[in-house]
């Protein structure tokens, strides 16, 4: 006997406020254990030591998160008013009763480590984007199956869709250019080309069923200064930020703030949230102390030079007082900087410097059903 109770029925710790049913797709910053179940070697996992120690302790295979404890994923949930961030697809997979169960109590993560927005960013090793989306309507379908079409278009028009992806192919890209040896306007135009791939491909999966019922979608896709990454300054002999990855983040948010915003004029019922991750790791990097940091540039666990030679791995060399350190790895943020960004988003009030149009707060105060 299976009792599920829709999410939209729930009331958590959020008072009168519904919790909204959470899907999530992206990438390694949010992915909470679908790539435990790629098969490959050369598949990121993070299902090893040191991963997950701080929030996970005792697990031997880890969390899946690429973090020493939560990720933003799950601190965005907590606020919702769940206990964390809904299940990953690949665990529920084999059993669409659990499957089912999961879409309409808490929602499902799709998430994947280094998955892009484009199929061909580390092909083979993720579940890219496109197929993230492939995975929630096959989710969708079983929904359909169970308590009927018009049942799950109620409860998803009133979702939460959290989407954050874009890093790797920034990255992909970047690596792949300092490869080449090209002009400067070779180098202008191959990047014009690549920003109209990501927005190509990024609007067919942001538009997904969007005639079927309406989407309350926080999207957190907006690059960081990919430039100041470890595994991007350790390429300078100096460790300096590289401004060439970071302008090439900062333009990719350019065209992604221009593409949700002409949506929106076209399709009135899509409301949206846009997070200036970038704006907000450089605020933090203006003055790390005011936000507890006392290290911006090293990794907490990894080894050689900034921590970025070397994965994060049992033998890796590990910070004391990983509350401190922006980076948990060469590329990911620890768990408190996790924290940090899904409160900056959530709760963005005032000049509301890191989002827009709205916050992710407010999008939960929005009910179609009465607009």
């Amino acid at each position: 006997l299976l009792c599920a109770v829709p999410c939209d029925n729930i009331h958590g710790n959020l008072g009168r406020r519904r919790r909204r049913c959470t899907y999530v797709l992206g990438d390694s910053t949010l992915d909470v254990g679908n790539n435990n179940y790629l098969p490959g070697t050369n598949v990121p996992r993070a299902n090893r030591p040191y991963y997950g120690v701080d929030d996970f302790p005792g697990i031997p295979t880890g969390s899946g998160r690429f973090s020493n404890g939560r990720n933003t994923a799950d601190f965005i949930a907590k606020m919702i008013g769940f206990v964390g961030s809904p299940p990953a697809y690949l665990a529920l997979a084999s059993s669409s009763g659990l499957l089912v169960s999961a879409a309409r109590t808490t929602g499902v993560s799709y998430a994947s480590g280094g998955a892009g927005i484009l199929d061909s960013t580390n092909a083979g090793n993720n579940i890219p984007l496109s197929k993230q989306v492939r995975y929630f309507n096959d989710t969708r379908s079983k929904m359909d199956a169970v308590v009927g079409s018009g049942a799950v278009t109620a409860q998803l028009s009133k979702a939460f869709f959290l989407i954050g992806i874009g890093g790797n192919d920034l990255s992909t890209f970047a690596n792949a250019e300092q490869a080449r040896n090209r002009s400067a306007a070779e180098k202008q135009s191959d990047t014009a080309a690549f920003y109209g791939g990501l927005i190509s491909n990024y609007s067919a999966a942001i538009t997904f069923n969007l005639a079927s019922y309406v989407l309350i979608i926080p999207y957190m896709a907006e690059s960081v200064q990919a430039g100041c990454l470890p595994v991007a300054r350790v390429l300078d002999a100096a460790g300096a930020c590289s401004q060439d990855r970071n302008q090439l983040a900062a333009g990719f948010n350019d065209a992604l703030r221009s593409l949700l915003a002409d949506l929106a004029a076209t399709l009135p019922d899509l409301v949206y949230s846009l997070a200036d991750s970038l704006g907000l790791m450089a605020a933090i990097f203006a003055d790390p102390q005011a936000s507890g940091f006392t290290d911006i540039s090293d990794a907490c666990c990894g080894g050689g030079r900034l921590g970025a030679e070397a994965g994060c791995s049992p033998d890796a060399a590990l910070c004391a007082d990983r509350d401190r350190y922006y980076f948990w790895d060469a590329v990911h943020p620890t768990q408190r900087t996790a924290m940090l960004r899904a409160r900056a988003f959530f709760y963005d009030a005032g000049e509301a410097k890191y989002t827009t149009p709205i916050n992710f707060e407010q999008l939960l105060h929005i009910d179609h059903r009465e607009s």
